[in-house]
């Protein structure tokens, strides 16, 4: 999710207003700011994105949660309860808030609304859900808006139309958009990458191939920012792999210290399969502080 929250936020940062209008669903916003959202968090969550509007003379707050998949842990209403609250908290205005589900399987359960009926204090928080997939998106292609031409492969496509034609009809305005080359660059490595999301990548190499665009998209800023992304994942993934294969090797050799415990015993191949580090290190410690294997054992069965 943290390569599409980034390429999300990228297209917000240079087009807030078409981000705005779309949400709201009104062309008569005038944006005023975007907020840097990471002000408003320290142990919370972070919102994706805060824009700043004057509608009707009022200003409000524009809040869009990008969202892939269904959350679960917390669900959606409460996180957005949350969203909402620390908003309004922080800011003091009115706020529209809105989840954009980007897969075309994702939100079809999300009610848009968080309600708590207890000991007679009700509480309600509404926001829009929209699922791109009911989007049509061939009025966003020739609307020419920028912000949200990126996003249109994960739009319905016209009726009739292939899927492979859509993404092809698609890549090919970001292309031909009338506007620089760096800005053409961006336009084309976030819609290749959201792509990404409902197509086969045998299916978006064979366009990006018709349309000669691969070194366009290398010169890219955010597909530079992307790869470095990507790289810095597999680095912390790869620590963090090494740090658990230590602490189970560590683990070992202290059983069979204190309680000369073998490799092929039953409780070493259990502690081999274990993924979670910081479960990892409490083991550790028991190993090295109970008395004996049992005890040991019975930390390992709670």
């Amino acid at each position: 999710m943290a390569e599409f929250d980034t390429i999300s936020k990228h297209l917000i940062q240079k087009y807030p207003d078409d981000f705005a209008g779309f949400t709201l669903g009104r062309e008569n916003v005038e944006v005023l700011a975007v907020i840097d959202t990471e002000q408003l968090t320290v142990e919370a969550r972070q919102t994706d994105s805060l824009i700043r509007v004057r509608i009707d003379g009022e200003e409000v707050l524009v809040h869009n949660e990008f969202q892939t998949t269904d959350s679960t842990n917390p669900p959606m209403p409460r996180r957005m309860a949350g969203y909402v609250g620390r908003a309004i908290e922080h800011h003091g205005l009115p706020i529209y808030s809105n989840v954009i589900y980007l897969r075309p399987n994702a939100g079809r359960r999300d009610l848009g609304y968080y309600v708590q009926e207890h000991l007679d204090y009700e509480i309600t928080i509404r926001y829009r859900v929209i699922r791109l997939i009911e989007i049509e998106g061939q009025p966003i292609l020739n609307a020419g808006l920028s912000g949200l031409i990126p996003f249109t492969p994960l739009m319905k496509p016209p009726e009739g139309m292939a899927s492979d034609v859509w993404l092809h009809q698609c890549i090919h305005t970001a292309r031909t958009r009338p506007i620089a080359r760096s800005y053409r660059a961006d336009y084309l490595a976030g819609m290749v990458a959201l792509s990404e999301l409902v197509y086969e990548t045998e299916t978006i190499s064979d366009i990006i191939f018709q349309e000669g665009i691969m070194d366009l998209i290398r010169e890219s800023s955010l597909f530079q920012s992307l790869t470095q992304q990507s790289r810095e994942e597999s680095f912390e993934q790869g620590r963090e792999q090494g740090e658990k294969r230590s602490t189970i090797e560590a683990i070992l050799d202290v059983l069979e210290i204190r309680f000369d415990l073998s490799e092929a015993h039953p409780l070493s191949t259990r502690i081999t399969a274990i993924d979670d580090l910081q479960y990892l290190k409490q083991l550790h410690r028991a190993a090295i502080q109970l008395p004996n294997i049992e005890a040991f054992q019975r930390v390992l069965d709670a």
